[in-house]
C-alpha cells in the first residue's frame, strides 16, 4: 500500500469531518477505525428485532442542522432527511402539565403562563441571530465572531442563568431550561451549562432538534460516501496501537488525550505528557435501550409529542441529581434523557414494536445496570411503561468505554465541560489541535468547541493541518456541488 497524505484515527463525526475536508483538498486520506463499523457515536444496531433499528449512542442532532460544517455539507442534498418532531423537547412534572418547547416560540411562551413573556424575551433575540449564536459557540473561541451582536446578547443571559435562573419564576419554565442545561453533563448551574442551555434552547425555536430519518448512521454514511467519492478510504476492524503503524505524512487523531498518550506518550515531551494527564473527564452516561410494543404511556399525553424528553423533575431535583453525579455520588434518581424515535420518524416502528433510547447521568465509571434506574424514572411520569417493554439492554458507564474508547468512564463528552476546559481543551494553548509531534493533530471532541455532532473539531483541525503541512490556505468547498466555506470564526440499511 502506498504512503497516504493523511491518516485519520477514529471514524466518529469529527474524524470523518476532518477526513472529508482533507480529501476535498485533493489529498489521499485513509481512515482507521478499530470497531467493525464506522461512525463512532453515530453507530446503531438492530439489538432485539432485525426490523427495528436502535441508535446506540447519539439520536437527536440539533448541531447537524446548525453547525457551519453541516450547513455547507448539506445533508438534505445528500438524501439525509432531518425530521422535526412535533415538539422539540418536553419536561414532564408530577401533578402539573408538562413544560414543552415547541418549534414555534409563541406557542412555547403561551404554554408557560406568566413566564411566557420572560421566555420570549430570553430566546427571541437569540433566535433572530441563531446562525451567529451557533457559529460563535461552535467556534474555536480564538477569533472575533462573524455576528458581533452575539457576545453582548449571550453575556448577560449566561450571567443571569448562573445567578437567577434567567429570571424565570414558574416551576415549568425553570425546569424546561434546566433540563437543557443538563446536556452539559456536570455540576449545575455553571457558565458552560448556561451557554449550552442558550444554544440548544434557541435552536429549538430556529433550526430545531431533528432526528435523521432511519437513524443517526445516515449522517455517517453521507460523510463516508463523500470521502470515498474524493478518493478516501475507511478501514474498519483495524486498531491502531502506535503511531508508527501509520504510513502517512499527517495524522489526525479523533481520540481523547488519553488516546494520544496511549499511541504516542513515549514520544511526547514530559511537560506535555503531564498536561494531557491532567485533562479531566466528566460524569458518565449509562445507556438503556428498550424494545417496546407501543407508545410510552405518559401521564401527560402531550409529552408523547416531544422528540426529546428530559426526566429530571423540578429544577431543584435536576440540580441535585447533576451535582451528585459530578461529585461521584450514585443516586437512585439520576437525570435521564429519553427519545422515542418513532414519534418523529414513524418508520422506526415496525410491526407495532419501536425503539426507546435513554441515557442516565451517573458518576464516571459507575458500574450499575442502568435499566432498572431508567425504568423507574420513566415509570414516575409514565405509569405502565414497564408493561410495554419487550426487551431491554443496559450499558453501564464503566462499560461504555469498551464500546468507544473516546468515552472514558462513560464520559460521552470526551472531557469535562468546565469553564477552563470549554476553551482550553485539552491543554492551555493557542492552537489546541496541534501536538508537539511533527504532523500529528488532535481533532476529537476533546478540542474546541467540544462535544456534539457538529463536525467542527475535525474541520478546524483539518484547516490547521492544511495550512501548516500542505500550504493550502483556501478552505475546500464542502457542498455536493461546491459552495461557500464555513466561517472560520465560527455501514448499513435498517
Amino acid at each position: 500500500m502506498t504512503r497516504a497524505d493523511v491518516a485519520v484515527v477514529g471514524s466518529g463525526p469529527n474524524g470523518l469531518a476532518a477526513a472529508v475536508t482533507m480529501a476535498r483538498a485533493g489529498l489521499t486520506v485513509r481512515v482507521h477505525e478499530q470497531a467493525a463499523a464506522f461512525g463512532g457515536g453515530l453507530r446503531g444496531e438492530a439489538l432485539f428485532d432485525s426490523r427495528v433499528w436502535h441508535d446506540v449512542c447519539a439520536a437527536v442532532h440539533p448541531m447537524a442542522a446548525s453547525s457551519a460544517f453541516f450547513r455547507e455539507f448539506d445533508l438534505a442534498a445528500r438524501g439525509v432527511r432531518l425530521l422535526q418532531p412535533p415538539v422539540a423537547y418536553g419536561h414532564p412534572l408530577e401533578g402539573r402539565p408538562a413544560a414543552l418547547a415547541h418549534r414555534d416560540l409563541d406557542a412555547t411562551a403561551a404554554g408557560l403562563g406568566r413566564d411566557g413573556r420572560r421566555w420570549r424575551r430570553l430566546m427571541a433575540p437569540l433566535v433572530r441571530h441563531s446562525s451567529g449564536v451557533a457559529d460563535f459557540l461552535l467556534s474555536g473561541q480564538r477569533s472575533l465572531p462573524r455576528d458581533l451582536a452575539v457576545p453582548p446578547l449571550l453575556a448577560p443571559r449566561m450571567l443571569s442563568h448562573l445567578l437567577r435562573a434567567n429570571g424565570l419564576r414558574t416551576e415549568e419554565a425553570r425546569a424546561l431550561l434546566t433540563g437543557v442545561a443538563a446536556h452539559a453533563v456536570g455540576r449545575l448551574p455553571s457558565v458552560p451549562s448556561g451557554a449550552i442551555a442558550l444554544l440548544l434552547g434557541q435552536l429549538a425555536h430556529a433550526s430545531g432538534w431533528p432526528l435523521p430519518e432511519g437513524g443517526s448512521v445516515r449522517i455517517a454514511e453521507a460523510l463516508v460516501a463523500d470521502l470515498r467519492a474524493h478518493g478516501g478510504s475507511v478501514h474498519t476492524g483495524q486498531r491502531v496501537t502506535d503511531l508508527a503503524e501509520l504510513d502517512a505524512q499527517v495524522v489526525l487523531l479523533d481520540t481523547t488525550p488519553r488516546g494520544l498518550l496511549a499511541l504516542a506518550g513515549h514520544r511526547l515531551p514530559p511537560r506535555h505528557r503531564r498536561a494531557l494527564a491532567r485533562f479531566r473527564y466528566g460524569p458518565g452516561a449509562a445507556k438503556a435501550d428498550f424494545l417496546v410494543d407501543g407508545p410510552i404511556p405518559w401521564a401527560d399525553p402531550d409529552v408523547g409529542r416531544a422528540g426529546t424528553v428530559h426526566l429530571g423533575g423540578t429544577r431543584a431535583e435536576t440540580l441535585a441529581a447533576e451535582r451528585a453525579a459530578a461529585r461521584g455520588e450514585p443516586t437512585d434518581e439520576p437525570f435521564v434523557l429519553l427519545v422515542d424515535p418513532a414519534v418523529t420518524d414513524p418508520g422506526r416502528a415496525v410491526g407495532g414494536r419501536r425503539p426507546v433510547w435513554a441515557y442516565a447521568h451517573v458518576p464516571n465509571g459507575d458500574a450499575r445496570d442502568p435499566v432498572p434506574l431508567v425504568t423507574r424514572r420513566i415509570e414516575r411520569y409514565a405509569p405502565g411503561f414497564a408493561d410495554t417493554v419487550v426487551a431491554a439492554r443496559g450499558v453501564s458507564a464503566a462499560a461504555y468505554e469498551s464500546y468507544n474508547p473516546n468515552y472514558p468512564g462513560g464520559d460521552i463528552g470526551a472531557g469535562a465541560i468546565t469553564l477552563a476546559q470549554s476553551v482550553f481543551r485539552p491543554t492551555p494553548t493557542w492552537n489546541p489541535y496541534r501536538t508537539p509531534l511533527p504532523g500529528v493533530y488532535l481533532c476529537s471532541a476533546s478540542t474546541p468547541p467540544g462535544p456534539s455532532v457538529h463536525g467542527m473539531c475535525g474541520y478546524f483541525a483539518a484547516r490547521v493541518a492544511l495550512r501548516r503541512e500542505f500550504g493550502i490556505t483556501t478552505a475546500p468547498p464542502l457542498g455536493p456541488k461546491g459552495g461557500v466555506t464555513p466561517t472560520e470564526t465560527s455501514g448499513r440499511t435498517p
